[in-house]
């Protein structure tokens, strides 16, 4: 999750590479644009506070820019400032986003532009709501809303080798990686996570159709799947990387988990332990982490640990496997 001393190191120091360019000359910009998306993005103008109905416009989806379609934000991320223009606490990804001084009109302020084509989105301020902080105030006619039915849940049950294998298998999700949330530091490594010092639990980020698998369910199996009434251990794994999490991004989602856990709870003797907390940031694992076990199925740890797991999953929830 990007914080305001991540703004201004980005500002000051250059920003992230794009994962593409998109370039143009005015006069191909222009046979693209409205005027009124012209004299904004390109020319870095601003459109009149309340002058779109994009500011309480809070449905699923995406929010792109207008000018090369990059993915900016996430309707996830959109809250009601009362400023008059839309505004979000976060990029969809670091990198989508740049950040240039601005010291126009007799002040200093940090202007975002999309990392593709250079187009003006509007500018980031430190006044947002927590956990960042961040209200990145954007012009209405700089972006995009594109519906999608895509969304994302972070969950942890010890080694991600095992939460990875069970949940790929699912119908509805769409992708699955390991990675690394909830610690103190940022880009940990695999080595810094297992000494227990960063505070990091091992993790996977699931991609998901929610017409396809709810919210719910999704919980319903991590919660099934691995032992959630033990304190920071699976089996043989020790250590508070390998705790029982499940991670927010909404007030609803915070609700919901908590509701599958007290349902969930009637199977089990012991008290579930199983850590609810709000998202920040998903750190991706090394690659050899990722796929570990489609890329090794003959090792010793997968068929000893992992074959066993994915056993116990068929048997409970053989109508929801691809």
């Amino acid at each position: 999750m990007l914080k305001w001393l991540d703004v201004i190191k980005y500002a000051n120091n250059g920003n992230p590479a794009p994962d593409k360019r998109v370039e143009k000359t005015e006069k191909e910009w222009k046979a693209l644009l409205t005027e009124e998306q012209f004299n904004v993005t390109r020319l870095k103008g601003t459109e009149h506070a309340f002058s779109s109905d994009l500011c309480s416009y809070f449905e699923p989806g995406r929010y792109t820019c207008v000018c090369c379609g990059t993915a900016l934000f996430d309707s996830d991320t959109k809250f009601e400032s009362g400023t008059g223009w839309p505004s979000f606490t976060q990029p969809i990804q670091e990198n989508a986003v740049a950040y240039h001084k601005d010291s126009t009109f007799g002040m200093v302020r940090i202007e975002a532009l999309c990392n593709t084509c250079d187009a003006h989105l509007g500018h980031v301020f430190q006044d947002g709501p927590m956990p960042s902080g961040l209200r990145y105030c954007m012009n209405a006619v700089s972006l995009k809303k594109v519906d999608v039915s895509e969304k994302k849940v972070d969950l942890g049950g010890g080694c991600f080798w095992c939460t990875e294998a069970i949940f790929q298998r699912l119908k509805g999700v769409i992708k699955v990686e390991s990675g690394y949330s909830g610690g103190k530091i940022t880009n940990p490594t695999y080595r810094e996570v297992c000494s227990g010092a960063t505070g990091h639990a091992e993790m996977i980020e699931v991609t998901y159709n929610p017409n396809e698998i709810s919210f719910d369910d999704l919980l319903r199996i991590h919660l099934s799947t691995h032992n959630p009434t033990t304190v920071d251990e699976q089996g043989a794994d020790q250590g508070s990387q390998y705790r029982s999490i499940i991670f927010y991004r909404t007030e609803d989602e915070k609700q919901a988990a908590m509701k599958v856990i007290d349902e969930v709870q009637k199977s089990y003797l012991d008290m579930i332990v199983t850590q609810i907390e709000m998202f920040e940031h998903f750190y991706k694992a090394e690659d050899y982490h990722q796929d570990y076990y489609n890329k090794n199925p003959d090792g010793g740890y997968c068929q000893a640990i992992i074959d066993p797991k994915l056993s116990k999953f068929r048997e409970l929830y053989n109508d929801k496997i691809k």
